[in-house]
């Protein structure tokens, strides 16, 4: 019989309590879109325009983020890449806002191309988000169709639908459509500090150490959010409101989850194309901002949770940070 007392028992990296909780995720659904160009500038230019305003699907409609830089040897055309993750609360979400993004922020950059970055064939990956379906019709009746064979992992050679429109730097070339995924959304972990700083430096070392890592993306503002929130608010309207038990100015009038010499409080939010991605992500960055910021005020690392009002799956941060379980999404229901 297991221990019961185990989960409780005391845990620390670098002097940085660990706080025996669990951040508490949801379903999404998810794609990655894979952009290249001629060079590097002109790509990261147009996943930087993309991914804009791509935060929260609470107002942007996606969340969304450049998940890794492509070298040409990893790109479908052997040019500069970047792969892009992008997740919606429905697959409806995804077939409404990457057509409008892709339109706006790729096909306008010069040299650009769009590809699907979900591997698998249509059997694999029934369900499809549009890209080229729906950006075609600029070509004004000039657009050209073609089908490249490509081998699945399973060695079978499958078509693949690409389109040609005609731009003023040439041709735009993109692919038809790209399976979407199951995916989940909300992982997170809460930096606690004697102030600011020793956040900001937690933070910055946490996204630097996560950066790169497949199968992720951190969509708020350099990864990290100071509006944490919770579900529900006092306003009808309101399906979220801030998160008053890290709030230091609102520590004397309601319960809070501050130590008392905490002064600031910033939250990484994770989405990612399973669990097992996001919890490795976590324990890196965790790792990461401890050993970074421990000596400069970092003091706890707490995480959101909202007594499974919000989704079903559960990260404890004992766990993912002690070595005596494996990882595994204990707090999904199947």
């Amino acid at each position: 019989m297991a221990d019961s007392t185990a989960a409780s028992k005391p845990l620390s990296i670098a002097g940085v309590s660990i706080k025996d909780t669990f951040a508490e995720a949801f379903d999404m659904k998810a794609t990655r879109l894979i952009v290249t160009a001629d060079d590097r500038r002109w790509c990261e230019e147009s996943a930087r325009a993309m991914c804009g305003f791509g935060t929260s699907v609470i107002a942007c409609g996606l969340e969304i983020a450049v998940e890794q830089t492509l070298s040409p040897e990893q790109t479908p055309d052997g040019r500069p890449g970047v792969a892009i993750l992008a997740f919606g609360m429905s697959g409806k979400d995804l077939e409404k806002q990457i057509p409008r993004r892709a339109g706006q922020c790729v096909l306008t950059c010069p040299t650009t191309a769009l590809y699907g970055g979900i591997p698998g064939s249509r059997e694999v990956h029934p369900k499809r988000v549009p890209i080229g379906k729906s950006l075609r019709y600029f070509g004004d009746g000039n657009q050209i169709s073609k089908q490249i064979h490509h081998l699945d992992a399973d060695g079978r050679s499958r078509p693949v639908r690409y389109w040609r429109i005609p731009v003023m730097d040439g041709e735009f070339v993109c692919q038809h459509d790209v399976g979407r995924v199951d995916a989940i959304g909300g992982g997170n972990f809460i930096l606690v500090g004697r102030t600011m700083q020793s956040v900001t430096i937690a933070s910055r070392a946490a996204i630097d150490a996560m950066r790169e890592l497949p199968g992720i993306i951190t969509p708020f503002p350099g990864g990290t959010t100071r509006s944490g929130s919770k579900v529900g608010s006092k306003y009808a309207a309101l399906f979220a409101s801030t998160n008053d038990a890290f709030c230091p100015t609102l520590r004397e009038v309601t319960p809070s989850e501050l130590p008392s010499d905490a002064n600031a409080a910033i939250e990484v939010v994770i989405d990612g194309l399973s669990f097992d991605e996001i919890a490795e992500s976590m324990r890196v960055g965790i790792t990461a901002a401890c050993e970074a910021a421990a000596s400069e005020g970092l003091l706890s690392i707490s995480a959101g949770n909202y007594g499974g009002k919000l989704g079903r799956h559960h990260f404890k941060l004992h766990e993912l940070l002690d070595g005596t379980s494996s990882l595994s999404d204990s707090g999904a229901e199947r």
